[in-house]
C-alpha cells in the first residue's frame, strides 16, 4: 500500500485541484492562467471550456500532448472521472482529469516529479490483533438508499448505500452501511473512538473480501485504511454518515500522526 501511494499519478503526485468557471479556463505557468502549472510547463498551453455539462479542451498552436495515450488534436471533448473512460490529459510528467462533484467540475493535476513522492513518512499500523477481525452478516436493501456522507470541504454528497453488515464486538452488536463493489467485495466508511487521537479525524475506509452465498463476509478491521487526505490537500473525500459512527475503539488498521 505504501508503495502504491509513492506511484505516478497517485495520490502524493497529487499537486492541485482547481474549480472551473463557466467559459474558458486557461492552464499553464503564466501566473495569469487560471489553472497554474509548474514552472517548467509552457506559459500556456491552452483552456479548458465548460459549458454547462460540456468540457472542451482547447490547446494552443505549438503545443502537444496526449489523452488517453493519443495525440491531442486542436479541440477535444473531455469525459470526467464519473464517465468511462475518463479523458486523462498527459503533457509529460504533468496529468490532467476532469473531476465531478456534485454539480461542479474542476481540474486535477498531477505532478511526477512531486518531491512528495519520496519524501512523505512511510504509512504506520496498529500491531496486528485477530480480536479485530470480525465474522459479520451482510444484508442487502430491497433498494438502495440514498443519503448524504460529508465531505472533505464541510459539504454534503448524495450517495447509496446498497445493504448493511451486523457483527457483535465484545458484548454488543454495531452494524455499517455497505456499498457493493463489483466483484461481490463490500466497501465501508466509518468513524470510532481512536479518530482525532490516534487515527484520521474523520474516520477510516475497509474494504472486504466478497460476500458468501448465505450472507457470511469477514470485517478484517486490520485492514482499515486512510482516506486519500491523509496524504494531500487536494483529495475530495467523503467520510462516514451518522449511522457508521462507533461507539467503540478500533485500535486495529492504520494510524495516523497529526501533521506539525
Amino acid at each position: 500500500m505504501d508503495a502504491n501511494l509513492r506511484r505516478e499519478n497517485d495520490w502524493l503526485a497529487l499537486a492541485g485541484l482547481f474549480w472551473l468557471k463557466k467559459g474558458f479556463n486557461t492552464f499553464g505557468s503564466s501566473r495569469d492562467c487560471d489553472i497554474l502549472l509548474p514552472n517548467r510547463a509552457p506559459h500556456l498551453i491552452g483552456a479548458f471550456e465548460l459549458n454547462g455539462t460540456n468540457i472542451m479542451l482547447h490547446i494552443e498552436t505549438g503545443q502537444s500532448g496526449e489523452i488517453n495515450g493519443k495525440p491531442i488534436q486542436k479541440t477535444a471533448v473531455l469525459k470526467t472521472d464519473q464517465e468511462e473512460p475518463p479523458s486523462f490529459i498527459k503533457f509529460e510528467e504533468l496529468q490532467l482529469l476532469v473531476i465531478q462533484r456534485n454539480e461542479k467540475y474542476g481540474i486535477y493535476l498531477w505532478d511526477n516529479l512531486r518531491s512528495q513522492r519520496h519524501e512523505f513518512p512511510p504509512r504506520i499500523w496498529f500491531p496486528v490483533d485477530e480480536k479485530y477481525c470480525v465474522a459479520a452478516h451482510y444484508t442487502p436493501y430491497l433498494l438502495p438508499i440514498k443519503v448524504e456522507l460529508p465531505n472533505i470541504f464541510g459539504e454534503l454528497e448524495k450517495d447509496f448505500m446498497h445493504g448493511f453488515v451486523s457483527f457483535k464486538f465484545g458484548d454488543k452488536t454495531y452494524r455499517l452501511d455497505a456499498t457493493e463493489l463489483y466483484n461481490g467485495r463490500l466497501y465501508l466508511q466509518f468513524k470510532d473512538q481512536t479518530n482525532d487521537r490516534k487515527t484520521y479525524p474523520s474516520g477510516r475506509y475497509l474494504d472486504t473480501e466478497a460476500v458468501r452465498e448465505d450472507g457470511q463476509v469477514l470485517l478484517d478491521f486490520n485492514k482499515s485504511y486512510s482516506p486519500p487526505s491523509a496524504f494531500t490537500d487536494y483529495a475530495t473525500c467523503t467520510f462516514a454518515s451518522k449511522p457508521n459512527h462507533l461507539n467503540v475503539a478500533i485500535e486495529a488498521g492504520e494510524l495516523y500522526e497529526q501533521p506539525h
